[in-house]
């Protein structure tokens, strides 16, 4: 949707009488509209405007999400739920898109829906004579001498970009090349596994459906090496970026631990970041040097790696409103572009998979990635794309034939995202200090081989601070004299609700196991310095639910724990161990955070709806937050003795209250 700032709502929307609005609304945050829309969805939650209206509107909406997170859609149901509100009609059903099981799932067919919406739409408001010379000269790709309507002639301009299919040239393409490719080939496969590589009857036998191929429009000149000094800086955004020095970094988990944690502690006392116990920061992070030297070489761009990359618009691209890529820095070596600029780990999108199609020459690839990005290959390319975590160099590797040129890449890489890490630390407590904890994620990259890779960032990080790592101990408050300790890049992050109350008699209740641990040590550092300043003050209960695998090798913060709790800042501390069959004094019948607070459900209810407190969970959003969130709702209704449906209503006041705040990742 196009939000124009510097006119008033009303008339943005008198232009919408007769013309529909078609509304594509992702989700951020804990179920927030993206940033571009908050605009609009304050206007629209203007609640001085009249029931009526947008009862001229017609609208279209598709909400984008993912259901691991507790609020699916939750930015294209407020927008929905707020435009019916105020009179406007459907003229297409609302699709909900969800990226946990692939967005194309739901994306293809409501586009497919929303083009025999517009049909019908503008046929009945509009002339089915009109409409239909309209229809006619989209479908055949003809123009038209005579004159038309400027809604039509804008209507026409958009239709393709609704087109989910190449041509019929195209589609005659495919099965050409399936009857090329015909009996001997898929009696070859016919008794093999299907793979990144190759497909099985039916999918090898069906006639493809394929998605329409994205226009390029960028034009790349690569320039000899000025051998002027690259700056990380130059790729950021518009947040100021502060290098800073690692001063610590200790690992948590002992050396048989299932994942591996690292804190690390930044000196900031140089600079004017500042923080609140629960704020997050941003990481800007470099992709995986031999991973970079490995595209270059696949790509035959080796020897020109410290060539300047210089960028310009194709004077004869038919992409609409193309421009240039504001993360590619102008005048950038193309070595630089590849470490700090696209996220070449990046799974790459359907669109991708059908412009590499024009660039492979081997039939068998090419009809192999038609298949990937087609609708029949949608399991498959769910299978062996998205779900493998395959990158564009798995692909390239995969399908040797397929020689894309450097632009292609730039049109289709996304932006090297910085990493979000919590603050794990109180400035109180550590003046001038940064502290974070993170995993050390490694998975498989199961594509054409079986790669064991490291996480972005936190492969990175562990390699910057290896000469400094602490084996498995409390970390300590001193760097103890050793070398020049290496920098990284950080910046703040947006301004987030996760703080402590303003008023500290508050009780809360904190939910983080494993790293979701992180704001919560900062909560409590903060409270013993605010306690130590008033010691006359009142503060509320402090309960702290935390969960790991085994007491003896991944109970983070034990020691820090447990000495908040001998002091009476942590008045609770509940811990399970998932995976101990014995976990000493700390011992009960809990697996998992969720089983502890079932346990003490009276107690939690109490907070929560007798006490005014508040409710933090930090961590996973997959598992369990959905689970923390159906344990309060079982816990309310049971306490309160009301229904599921009202026990949910309470959450959800809770959350508008800002007294149920939740950290969650996926």
């Amino acid at each position: 949707m196009e939000y124009t700032p510097n006119l008033s709502l009303q008339t943005r929307t008198e232009s919408l009488t007769s013309s529909p609005l078609v509304l594509v609304v992702s989700t951020t945050g804990n179920g927030d509209p993206p940033d571009t829309a908050r605009k609009f969805v304050k206007e629209i939650q203007d609640k001085t405007l009249p029931a009526d209206f947008f009862a001229h509107l017609r609208y279209g909406l598709l909400g984008l999400g993912d259901s691991e997170y507790t609020y699916f859609c939750n930015g294209g149901k407020i927008i929905d739920k707020r435009l019916r509100e105020l009179g406007a009609q459907r003229f297409c059903d609302t699709g909900h898109a969800d990226d946990c099981v692939g967005l194309e799932l739901v994306v293809e067919p409501w586009i497919d829906g929303l083009w025999a919406a517009l049909t019908k739409h503008f046929m009945s408001s509009r002339g089915k004579q009109e409409m239909n010379g309209a229809l006619t000269m989209a479908s055949n790709g003809s123009w038209r001498t005579d004159p038309m309507k400027p809604e039509l002639l804008h209507i026409e301009s958009q239709v393709e970009l609704l087109r989910l299919d190449d041509s019929g040239r195209k589609n005659s393409e495919v099965l050409e090349q399936n009857a090329v490719n015909g009996g001997q080939s898929n009696a070859l496969v016919a008794d093999c596994e299907s793979s990144l590589t190759r497909s099985i009857p039916p999918l090898s036998q069906a006639s493809l459906h394929i998605p329409a191929l994205p226009p390029e429009y960028l034009q790349v000149h690569l320039q000899e090496p000025l051998g002027q000094e690259e700056s990380q800086v130059s790729v950021t955004s518009v947040d100021p970026i502060f290098q800073v020095p690692i001063s610590e970094a200790v690992q948590l988990t002992t050396n048989d631990a299932i994942k591996t944690t690292l804190l690390v502690e930044l000196d900031i006392s140089k600079t004017d970041f500042s923080y609140q116990p629960g704020d997050a920061f941003n990481v800007i992070c470099p992709n995986n040097d031999s991973e970079v030297q490995n595209l270059l070489q696949r790509l035959q761009l080796e020897d020109r790696r410290e060539h300047r990359v210089l960028l310009q618009i194709k004077a004869d691209t038919k992409k609409k409103g193309a421009s240039l890529p504001q993360h590619v820095p102008e005048g950038c070596s193309l070595q630089f572009i590849l470490t700090w600029c696209l996220e070449i780990r990046a799974v790459p999108k359907k669109a991708f998979l059908r412009a590499l199609v024009d660039y492979t020459s081997n039939g068998a690839e090419k009809r192999r990635l038609q298949e990937l990005c087609s609708r029949q290959g949608a399991a498959d390319y769910n299978r062996f794309v998205r779900d493998a975590c395959a990158s564009l160099l798995d692909l390239l590797l995969a399908f040797p034939s397929c020689q894309p040129p450097l632009s292609l890449l730039l049109e289709h890489v996304p932006k090297l995202q910085p990493r979000p890490y919590s603050c794990a630390s109180s400035s109180l407590f550590h003046p001038g200090k940064l502290r974070f904890i993170f995993n050390v994620v490694e998975f498989l990259s199961n594509t054409a081989t079986v790669v064991l890779r490291k996480g972005v960032c936190t492969g990175w990080l562990a390699t910057l601070v290896e000469s400094l790592l602490q084996p498995h101990t409390c970390a300590s408050h001193a760097n103890g004299g050793r070398a020049l300790a290496p920098e990284i890049s950080i910046s703040p992050r947006t301004t987030n609700c996760f703080h402590l109350p303003n008023d500290p008699s508050v009780p809360i209740v904190m939910v983080g196991p494993g790293t979701g641990i992180a704001p919560f040590i900062g909560f409590l550092q903060h409270r013993e310095k605010l306690q130590e300043q008033h010691p006359d003050g009142h503060f509320g209960a402090m309960w702290l639910f935390f969960g790991c695998r085994y007491k003896d090798r991944d109970y983070l913060f034990r020691e820090e724990l447990r000495r908040f709790h001998k002091l009476g800042i942590l008045t609770h501390l509940k811990v399970s161990f998932s995976r101990d069959a014995s976990a000493g004094e700390e011992e009960a019948p809990a697996k998992y955070v969720q089983d502890n607070i079932r346990l003490h459900s009276k107690q939690v209810a109490r907070v929560l709806l007798q006490e005014n407190g508040c409710i933090y969970v930090c961590g996973d959003a997959k598992n369990m937050a959905k689970d923390v969130n159906d344990t309060l709702v079982e816990i309310i209704s049971k306490e309160a003795g009301v229904e599921k449906l009202e026990a949910m209503k309470t959450l959800a006041t809770l959350k508008e209250e800002k007294r149920y705040l939740q950290d969650i990742w996926s």
